[in-house]
């Protein structure tokens, strides 16, 4: 039984939206890639299991996905100990480009920008035909294998962009704590180490993410100079199973992938800190 209107109250009509003007699904960039990556992976998977004798290209990665997956994490390695060297020569550099001796100034600003703007793959190639494979020490010989060298080459422009960090964060704090410091008889570096880099490691640290997510989706250039890394072992994958064109497109297709969701959650919290830590 229909429920009358209380007295004094007018029943409203309300106004027949069309189903073109309805609001439409929101879909994420997120949602495009995973879709189209799934897309890829059936029709292959279509186009293999037609010839009936071929496994399908889901097949084959199920196959091979551990060996694939301890190449990725041998990239994360990587990135992670450039990372580790960059941070700490890359500090040292930034502070040096603060002192107050010129000459130490110049020279740390001359190497910060040479290997800042400087082709990572170019920087790349020379520590790995520079350095050598081994170096002896105290009598002992200590070997220096490809991926030690891969990992120094990525650190170089790390170092240079953590340094640009380091000197603007410290060029952001205001002068009126550097002289409200010196006025209680702080030195120089009292200072610097325990009043202004304690404020400076939340606004260095959306940038210093940032260079870390370039340098992990830049680890497969060691692919170039023969790091077995998940590049090298995904062409060796497509290369044992007959170089199959059908393929091409999956296995390559899932080191996008891979890397798209190791990095894209660090660009999310990049974006979210970066508002948390916002300098007003």
């Amino acid at each position: 039984m229909r429920r009358a209107a209380p007295p004094g109250v007018l029943p409203v009509l309300l106004p027949f939206v069309p189903a073109h003007a309805r609001p439409a699904l929101r879909l994420r960039p997120v949602h495009g890639v995973l879709l189209a990556l799934t897309g890829m992976l059936l029709a292959s998977a279509a186009l293999a299991q037609g010839g009936g004798v071929r496994p399908s290209a889901l097949a084959v990665i199920v196959r091979w996905a551990p060996l694939l997956l301890s190449g990725f994490a041998f990239n994360i390695a990587i990135s992670l100990l450039a990372m580790l060297i960059g941070t700490a020569a890359g500090t040292g550099l930034g502070l040096a480009m603060l002192s107050q001796r010129r000459l130490t100034a110049r020279l740390a600003w001359g190497v910060t920008q040479f290997f800042r703007n400087a082709p990572w793959l170019v920087l790349l190639f020379f520590v790995m035909f520079l350095v050598p494979f081994q170096v002896t020490l105290f009598g002992f010989r200590i070997p220096l294998p490809d991926w030690i060298k891969a990992t120094l080459g990525f650190s170089l422009p790390v170092m240079a962009n953590v340094a640009e960090i380091v000197r603007g964060a410290v060029r952001s704090v205001p002068d009126t704590q550097w002289e409200a410091a010196e006025a209680l008889a702080f030195t120089r570096r009292q200072i610097l180490w325990r009043i202004i880099l304690p404020q400076c490691l939340t606004r260095m640290l959306p940038p210093w993410m940032n260079v870390y997510a370039l340098v992990a989706m830049a680890t497969v250039q060691a692919s170039i100079v023969g790091v077995s890394e998940m590049l090298t072992l995904t062409a060796q994958v497509h290369a044992a199973e007959g170089g199959r064109p059908e393929l091409f497109a999956p296995l390559y297709g899932f080191a996008l992938l891979c890397f798209f969701l190791y990095c894209y959650p660090i660009t999310r919290w990049t974006a979210r800190l970066e508002r948390r830590f916002q300098v007003r």
